[in-house]
């Protein structure tokens, strides 16, 4: 089935319908004790419980089932709360419409979900900051593309997802090589489409994760695919859940909980990469070793900051990234942030690992 594509002010029109209900802008209101906005209307203030409510569940996304498996690897114990499910869902979109949903409770993005959210007028807020210093995506063509470079995007069907992170990579790979939207044919996709639509042919271009490009390339290479490399990164990998999660006070106290497990089991893969190569990559991703080592060696060393004041800065450098395009309705970052959470990952890890 051809893949149906906008171009212009009809295009922006088509994302908003395809990614949500038409923007609204929550009411929001900031806290008067803090020097950044502190949340949505009706968003919590109160401090975090010090201990887990007996009977407190939660509902974890683990895409891929990584968490678990970092979690059961790394040996980190039991966490004081029950998971009641892990969901194998990881998209932005889908995130949000399982948030929508109330079968998701807490779940790990990148930056711009939390932005597609309150787009749509979604309260939802961040909890835990990693950020990322190296790409995590690369630019793959279609076979038999005589494409090289980003500047040789002019003109073609770009793979592009307004809430996820590719999206905002490939946004900042045109602004950064001088091609304006226009320049380009932007076509509406979600992440998971985007090697279907590039082994058709149906688009020029799309934004691969790292790890995967080995197997596209191991399959395509041979009939012209290649990939372009750039040095645009998408700082953020974060934790986010509903404010109706946060202002459950057993709910909140259990995400506060979680947080230390999920920046644990992230140092504890990247200080044990053969194991995780074995265990995650070839076991999982039917990788063959020589492409999970190269997978990570492409690897983000975590950094969980105990300030979230660069994490706002990018945050709202890639909202305004989006309005300038139209995209999303511009406003205050800050008002994703639930800065009662500020500070607990980096407390839970080494000094090396804390940005």
């Amino acid at each position: 089935m051809p893949v149906s594509r906008a171009s212009g002010v009809d295009r922006r029109l088509f994302l908003t319908s395809l990614l949500g209900v038409t923007a609204a802008a929550a009411g929001l209101s900031g806290c008067a004790e803090s020097s950044a906005a502190a949340g949505s209307e009706g968003a919590s203030t109160a401090p975090l419980a010090d201990k887990v409510p007996a009977g407190t569940s939660l509902k974890i996304a683990s895409y891929q089932n990584v968490q678990q498996l970092q979690f059961k690897l790394a040996k980190l114990p039991d966490p004081p709360f029950k998971v009641s499910s892990w969901l194998n869902i990881g998209a932005g979109p889908d995130v949000i419409n399982a948030f929508r949903a109330k079968s998701l409770d807490v779940a790990n993005n990148a930056g711009i979900p939390p932005i597609q959210a309150h787009y749509q007028g979604f309260d939802a807020k961040i909890v835990a900051i990693n950020i990322t210093r190296k790409p995590n995506y690369l630019f793959a063509t279609k076979p038999g593309s005589d494409i090289r470079s980003i500047a040789g995007f002019k003109g073609r069907k770009l793979a592009f997802s307004q809430g996820q992170a590719q999206g905002v990579v490939l946004l900042r790979a045109l602004k950064k090589a001088g091609l304006a939207y226009d320049d380009v044919d932007l076509v509406p996709l979600t992440s998971n489409q985007f090697l279907t639509a590039l082994q058709s042919g149906q688009v020029d271009i799309a934004p691969l994760g790292n790890t995967q490009a080995p197997a596209y390339l191991a399959q395509y290479e041979s009939k012209g695919a290649r990939t372009i490399t750039t040095d645009v990164v998408d700082l953020l990998n974060l934790l986010w859940a509903p404010v109706s999660v946060l202002n459950d006070r057993a709910k909140a106290a259990a995400v506060a909980a979680y947080i230390p497990q999920w920046a644990q089991g992230q140092v504890w893969q990247y200080e044990h990469p053969d194991v995780w190569n074995e265990e995650f990559y070839v076991k999982t991703q039917n990788l063959t070793l020589p492409q999970a080592r190269a997978v990570t060696a492409l690897a983000n060393k975590p950094l969980f900051p105990p300030s979230w004041t660069e994490a706002i800065a990018w945050e709202q450098e890639t909202a305004d990234l989006l309005a300038e395009g139209g995209f999303v309705k511009k406003f205050d970052v800050g008002t994703l942030f639930d800065h009662r959470f500020e500070g607990i990952a980096a407390a839970s890890v080494p000094a090396e690992y804390r940005k």
